[in-house]
């Protein structure tokens, strides 16, 4: 009796002071052990992933790869491959493994060595969340708290769920969801049982069992995870040796990125850090819907790209980019030894490296870095005058001697289905496309190639807007008692400054000047003079008032007569936003880039509300989602049909003969519901072109990055060998043709939206000459717009319209026309 009390008392001791032990190693883990409210809302370190409006993935951002997956989603044989490889008793402990633990401390016991072991899933979870890697005594203690902890607090299925979606599965991929994507670029419900096991088995050593990089070694993890399945019962014997027979397939897989759009998910990545920070921005799995459609998206890009290869090919051919062996004076390489140094060559967008290996007369052979050989046919060579100068090229050749030679490494790109001799642009260029209704982004283009440059033109680039700006202009004298039957002289202006001694002569440009004319025509065939005389007319500071209603920036105003010209500097996107109130009936509209942003599951964590073009209705019931209205209904569609004119000709959405506008390229795309205004400043340094109808909006600018050197001249139109006359480079030529590229594409199947003729207005004939009302209906007259109380009231004599204008008779004053 006496030995078992002292045993009993022996054993009382041994448990008190492990009951204080187990109190006093809490109380010292204690602060490490997380709240109740940080593991009922774990937020798993998700990249945010930019989509376009209609679904597609366009880039992410993260350094984690997670997609989270719910457990019910989670194929069974996974989550059993799972469970008998990390813990088959998962379901049945409370969160620790006495029996495990028992065995690893009799192997620390007998061998002196700290080996991990006995690690249940929920601590694994508790140490992936919590915790380091780093094998201590102590972390041991804190994994067992902690895992205690998680089973209280979560249910079973809570604590599998979170850690198939927490653990590390090697290159970057975190949870079964991204592992499954990373390795075989495939959705978990699409995954072998081999290749289920092959993932199962990775939590142990990630790197070290990878199926990339160690193939055979993932191998033998994968046989052991789908011999446990076998021993567990979990699959048949057939099961098991068809998937153990399985070959290894796994290489890496990127993020499925379906439509490369790098300006606008950089406006998107800058904007989600600005407005939740980085950590979240990056972290949180937030999926963020852009405004763009993919299909007009992609069509803006090639519309861009295209337009700049035109561009630089009618300038010339500037040479290879190196020479490999000279034909005189060295051997050439072999194809391997080409290839390897192709391969260092960075390719951008579409051109692709090549090195000519032969040539012919009209003919030549190269090899690109894949290996393939290609021949390059006249029609991809023929473009390749000599460069001199931007406003110099040399004689078309004549045979591909002229041009090439063996050795040389040179671009090419994809034409139809031939190849085209290329080069990498030098001049840039932006595309912006708006819904004028409600000031959606429909698709934005910042450059050439975002790995050349992240400078986005489209939003950050102010350049001077040259003719851009005389709607703007006009728009103010309809405000102010003109008219587009008002006469001006289009004659030249010779203006001597006082202030700095010299005269000012604007001129047209080109130097055609037509003496009287009427409003419209004069802003549909872009005269510089009548504007500079509408400025003068309206008073320079007046007009820049009316500037700023459009959303321009006052310091972006030159208050000055040249402001008549285009002197202002503005973005591509404020143009686009000022213009879209010709467009919608005189609102001046915000644009956005943002359709709405979701977190990982889906739930929507807000969405666009755009200012909208309300009628009187919705302006009494919402005035607060109404886009403000800056000038009048009847001021936005006068300009807007001028504007058509600039395209059509003369007519109110019908073709006026005897004369064209500036802009009369988009008649190509062959529809009656597009009006635009061409741009061109100095010296062609900047080139734009702004058109539209009802729903979409596009402008395009074109320039050099170096605002002081011009886009020159080219003495031909070298694209695809068509030898026509081109000149200096303007609007019209310069960005109309990439507008009129991607409007086919934006356009294409929709239904016409022309601009209707709002109340307020009248329609009369009028005499093309005088601008007075006319009783004939032959080409000396046509129907005018007006808005009522502002139609002439004299009517023409029979002799004036069948006479010339006196030029030197006084023009009629303004009044003298009502």
């Amino acid at each position: 009796m006496k030995l078992l009390k002292r045993f009993l008392q022996f054993v009382f001791v041994c448990t008190l002071l492990g009951v204080l032990t187990l109190i006093s190693l809490y109380y010292y883990v204690k602060s490490d052990i997380p709240s109740v409210e940080v593991l009922k809302d774990v937020q798993l370190q998700t990249p945010m992933q930019v989509f376009t409006r209609d679904g597609k993935l366009i880039n992410q951002f993260g350094e984690k790869r997670r997609i989270p997956v719910r457990l019910q989603d989670v194929p069974l044989p996974m989550r059993k491959a799972f469970l008998a490889t990390e813990d088959n008793r998962f379901y049945d402990h409370f969160g620790i493994d006495p029996i495990g633990i028992v065995r690893s401390a009799i192997v620390l016991i007998t061998t002196g060595q700290k080996k991990q072991g006995a690690s249940t899933l929920t601590m694994q979870l508790a140490r992936n969340f919590f915790l380091t890697r780093e094998k201590a005594y102590i972390r041991k203690v804190k994994e067992i708290f902690i895992a205690l902890h998680i089973e209280q607090l979560l249910t079973k299925d809570e604590i599998f769920e979170l850690y198939l979606n927490k653990i590390e599965l090697g290159n970057r991929a975190f949870g079964i969801g991204a592992a499954a994507q990373v390795y075989y670029g495939r959705s978990l419900s699409e995954l072998t049982l081999a290749e289920m096991a092959m993932i199962a088995g990775l939590p142990k050593a990630p790197s070290a069992l990878n199926p990339i990089r160690n193939p055979e070694r993932a191998q033998l993890r994968r046989n052991v995870v789908l011999g446990r399945m076998l021993a567990e019962k979990y699959i048949t014997r057939a099961e098991y040796d068809e998937a153990t027979q399985a070959p290894i397939t796994a290489k890496f897989h990127g993020a499925e990125i379906e439509l490369y759009a790098p300006y606008i998910s950089e406006m998107v990545r800058a904007y989600m850090v600005e407005r939740y920070g980085t950590d979240k921005a990056y972290n949180s799995g937030m999926k963020v819907y852009t405004s763009v459609d993919s299909d007009m998206q992609q069509a803006a890009q090639h519309a861009l790209v295209d337009n700049l290869h035109a561009y630089d090919m009618r300038h010339g051919f500037r040479g290879a980019e190196e020479t490999y062996w000279h034909a005189e004076t060295g051997s050439p390489l072999s194809h391997e030894g080409i290839i390897t140094r192709l391969k260092k060559v960075n390719e951008i967008g579409p051109l692709k490296a090549a090195v000519v290996l032969s040539i012919a007369e009209k003919t030549a052979d190269l090899l690109l870095k894949t290996g393939e050989q290609i021949t390059l046919e006249w029609s991809g060579l023929s473009w390749a005058r000599q460069y001199i100068s931007e406003t110099r090229q040399s004689l078309p050749p004549k045979t591909t001697a002229d041009i090439l030679a063996p050795g040389m490494q040179v671009f090419v790109r994809k034409q139809d289905d031939g190849w085209m001799l290329s080069q990498l642009p030098q001049a840039s260029s932006a595309l912006v496309s708006l819904d004028p209704q409600d000031g959606r982004v429909k698709a934005i283009v910042g450059g050439y190639s975002f790995e050349l440059s992240q400078y986005n033109r489209a939003t950050q680039a102010k350049r001077q807007v040259g003719s851009n700006i005389k709607p703007f202009i006009y728009s103010s004298a309809l405000e102010n008692g003109y008219t587009l039957a008002t006469i001006l002289n289009d004659a030249p202006i010779n203006h001597w400054d006082r202030s700095v001694g010299v005269a000012w002569r604007p001129k047209n440009s080109p130097e055609v000047y037509n003496g009287p004319i009427r409003i419209r025509r004069a802003l549909a065939q872009s005269k510089n003079v009548v504007s500079v005389r509408l400025i003068k007319g309206v008073g320079i500071n007046k007009a820049a008032d009316h500037l700023l209603k459009f959303g321009f920036q006052d310091a972006d105003i030159n208050r000055s007569e040249s402001l008549a010209l285009g002197s202002a500097a503005l973005t591509p996107i404020e143009m686009a936003r000022g213009m879209a109130t010709f467009a919608n009936g005189g609102h001046l509209i915000e644009p956005y880039f943002i359709d709405k942003i979701t977190d990982s599951f889906g739930t929507e964590l807000g969405s666009a509300e755009p200012l909208l073009v309300c009628d009187e209705q919705q302006l009494e019931e919402q005035p607060e989602r109404c886009a403000p209205q800056v000038i009048s209904e009847q001021n936005a569609f006068l300009i807007a049909d001028a504007l058509h004119s600039a395209i059509w000709g003369g007519g109110s959405w019908k073709h006026d003969t005897g004369w064209s506008g500036t802009g009369w390229r988009g008649q190509w795309l062959k529809r009656r519901d597009l009006a635009g205004k061409t741009g061109t400043t100095n010296d062609s340094v900047d080139t734009w072109f702004t058109g539209f109808n009802r729903n979409v909006l596009t402008t395009v600018w074109v320039g050099f990055d170096d605002a002081s050197k011009s886009l020159g001249r080219a003495a031909y139109n070298a694209n695809l060998g068509n030898n026509q006359l081109v000149g200096a480079e303007a609007g019209a030529i310069s960005a109309q043709p990439a507008w009129i590229d991607f409007m086919r594409e934006a356009l294409k199947d929709e239904p016409l939206a022309p601009i209707e003729p709002p109340p307020g207005l009248i329609s009369t004939r009028i005499d093309l000459k005088t601008g007075l009302l006319s009783r004939k209906n032959d080409y000396t007259s046509r129907f005018e717009y007006f808005e009522q109380g502002t139609a002439p009231t004299k009517y023409v004599l029979d002799t004036d319209s069948s006479t010339p204008f006196d030029d030197t008779a006084p023009l009629p004053t303004h009044e003298e026309l009502f």
